[in-house]
């Protein structure tokens, strides 16, 4: 198994949204299941993908939210792993996209913020260009455009304000999906980068 076992995630990520759930536990080599059920799920703060071994009555479902640190009301999980992307189910990896769009939208003001706290990473690099589709003429444009008109209010917002600036909502869930794909981004905005 390749999710660290190190016992619990660091405890600030406190829920995470279930990707898939296997009721009898992986497939052993002998090819027989593993006793324990477990899940596959998503940090809701920091982006983790975690491996949730859960309490074998645990009523649960793909896309539910359950509380994972151990300070919270976690009751239907007993233990917590982080894992990676290859680890994923088919499903898992298949209901990613959705649940990171529906974490996104639950928390419009944090990725907005994004757009108007991004600064400089290098002379040449910003973090604005970190996000797809967004070269120097229009970063030029959102950041023309936030210190002129003041902080943006929300996605709607910033594509109403800043020509040539389409979706920006997905062109946040697209970084963050290529963030969770790819252990080996130099630059993680928005996933948290502990390995």
């Amino acid at each position: 198994m390749t999710a660290s076992e190190s016992g619990d995630a660091d405890a600030t990520v406190e829920y995470a949204v279930l990707l898939d759930v296997l009721r009898h536990g992986r497939r052993n080599d002998d090819r027989r299941f593993d006793s324990a059920p477990i899940a596959y799920a998503l940090g809701e703060t920091n982006f983790q993908l975690l491996e949730l071994t859960l309490e074998e009555d645990a009523d649960v479902s793909i896309g539910d939210r359950v509380a994972i640190a151990p300070t919270a009301d976690r009751e239907l999980v007993q233990r917590v792993a982080e894992s990676s992307f290859g680890d994923l189910s088919n499903t898992a990896s298949s209901e990613l996209e959705y649940v990171v769009e529906d974490i996104v939208d639950a928390d419009e003001k944090r990725f907005v913020d994004f757009y108007n706290d991004a600064q400089p990473i290098t002379l040449r690099l910003h973090q604005l260009n970190l996000l797809p589709g967004i070269g120097k003429k229009l970063r030029d444009k959102l950041l023309e455009e936030r210190k002129r008109y003041g902080p943006f209010e929300s996605f709607e917002d910033l594509e109403e304000r800043v020509s040539g600036l389409h979706h920006p909502k997905e062109v946040v869930v697209e970084r963050i999906i290529d963030e969770l794909h790819d252990d080996d981004v130099k630059y993680k905005t928005f996933v948290r980068n502990d390995q």
